[in-house]
């Protein structure tokens, strides 16, 4: 063993203005950081989070995330799979969404005990795993946090967009046929500016756990509405195929996926728990959210097609009878749920963002620039919204383009280029895993995107049609 060589001198004092907390070197560890680093290192315990989340409170969130528009979509992806594919294939993408959302986090703890860093973001972590990956690919650390920072943003920001038109296209039916207007649902989505806009003004995450209590409240009711009318009539189930077409089938997986894929609020939850170490697990927080959306997407997309039909709409409470009071209150109870889950969404783009600007811009200003960015941002999103107010294949685009990259081909890619080469398992079995997972997310981005917009391009012509 070599023996430390003594200094002679005392170290000179090191010049004004020089921070020594700010050189990274590690040529000079002290005997206590070498001991240090040997110890096995727990993210968990160096967290310091000054508002954590509790087990239940997280949970609540993540079912608020996946439980959205989509599951009242089901039936219309049930149309575009039939009875018997789309039961299977509900199975087996929540299977797909919840394993990646797994890897995505076990990566991530994996990531912070090499790194001796307490907590990582989705993009962070992503950024991490390439810095410490492969050597041909440490270069693209940079890029790869940036391209999912901007991805998350993109993908928030439009299913943004699908749920304003959700919450107008809901209060046009009840509203449009109570007072028997004819309002364009565009004009709607102009009404719903100053809901929406309040609702994207908070900007913590924990002021936003009373209206996912109040939501989760308001669809279980809006459930109960709908269950009823989907059972008060005998079902027929004689005319409905067990498989529709597979020209259809993109439709349904990108429906499927932007329906369960809550991919960018996982992160964030997990970094916010009191106890992290109960999000994943047997049964975790992960788990236990991912059962519960599977069975209810798969209950309502079954029986709600078996119910209506190939008249089902994007929603299924859209189908529900306009002249019976309590399916105009389930309209609007689900109109309002979706307005309230609208913070939850809002909030991962716009903590990206600020964080990316915040330092350009005076202390003193940035409550007002809040203010107006977020101002800004709705008008856009609002903008969009009414360019195409059509919930069925606006939500099919969005869940192709945006939920199928992150949610299912990123997760795939970090856990790759984390373990790679030595860690994927005999016969490189964790590679081929990820390779397959990697090319459905590529059907579906493809595929998806293009029977989407082939849609939206007909609707548009139709219109002028009409016109």
């Amino acid at each position: 063993m070599t023996k430390e060589k003594t200094p002679s001198a005392p170290p000179a004092e090191p010049p004004t203005g020089f921070n020594l907390n700010e050189f990274n070197s590690t040529t000079a560890l002290t005997e206590k950081q070498r001991l240090e680093d040997d110890e096995e290192y727990h993210p968990f315990e160096h967290r310091e989070v000054a508002k954590p989340f509790s087990t239940g409170g997280a949970l609540a969130h993540l079912l608020k995330s996946s439980l959205g528009t989509g599951i009242l979509a089901m039936p219309m992806a049930f149309k575009n799979a039939g009875l018997l594919f789309g039961g299977i294939g509900t199975v087996v993408v929540g299977f797909l969404c919840t394993y990646c959302v797994h890897i995505l986090v076990k990566t991530s703890h994996d990531v912070c005990k090499k790194g001796r860093i307490p907590l990582l973001g989705f993009a962070e972590t992503v950024g991490k795993v390439f810095e410490l990956g492969p050597v041909p690919l440490q270069r693209f650390s940079n890029a790869a946090r940036l391209f999912v920072d901007y991805a998350l943003m993109a993908t928030y920001y439009s299913a943004g967009c699908v749920y304003i038109v959700f919450i107008a296209t809901s209060f046009a039916k009840v509203v449009n046929y109570e007072l028997e207007l004819g309002w364009d649902v565009r004009i709607w989505i102009a009404l719903m500016f100053v809901p929406v806009w309040v609702m994207g003004q908070i900007r913590e995450l924990k002021y936003l756990v009373p209206f996912s209590a109040i939501a989760n409240l308001f669809i279980v009711i809006t459930f109960g509405v709908t269950l009823y009318f989907m059972f008060n009539v005998e079902l027929e189930f004689h005319d409905k195929p067990l498989f529709s077409s597979f020209a259809q089938l993109p439709l349904f997986f990108s429906t499927v996926i932007f329906a369960m894929e809550g991919i960018g609020v996982v992160m964030p939850v997990e970094n916010t728990m009191r106890k992290p170490q109960h999000f994943l697990g047997c049964p975790g927080v992960l788990n236990t959210a991912m059962i519960t959306v599977i069975v209810l997407y798969a209950v309502m997309g079954f029986f709600g097609y078996v119910r209506f039909g190939d008249i089902v709409e994007g929603s299924i409470t859209l189908n529900l009878p306009q002249d019976q009071v309590v399916a105009q209150v389930a309209q609007i109870l689900i109109a309002l749920a979706i307005l309230f889950t609208f913070g939850l969404q809002f909030y991962v783009p716009m903590d990206i963002l600020w964080r990316k600007i915040q330092d350009r811009i005076p202390k003193e200003k940035h409550n007002i620039s809040q203010i107006a960015i977020r101002t800004g941002i709705i008008l856009i999103m609002s903008a969009i919204a009414a360019a195409v107010p059509n919930l069925e294949p606006f939500i099919s685009l969005v869940g192709a383009l945006f939920f199928s990259t992150l949610g299912l081909l990123v997760p795939a890619v970090v856990e790759t280029v984390f373990k790679w080469p030595n860690a994927l398992g005999p016969f490189k079995l964790l590679f081929v895993k990820n390779i397959i997972v990697g090319v459905f997310a590529i059907f579906a981005l493809v595929s998806g995107s293009i029977v989407s917009i082939q849609e939206i391009v007909e609707i548009y012509r139709g219109e002028g049609e009409d016109h």
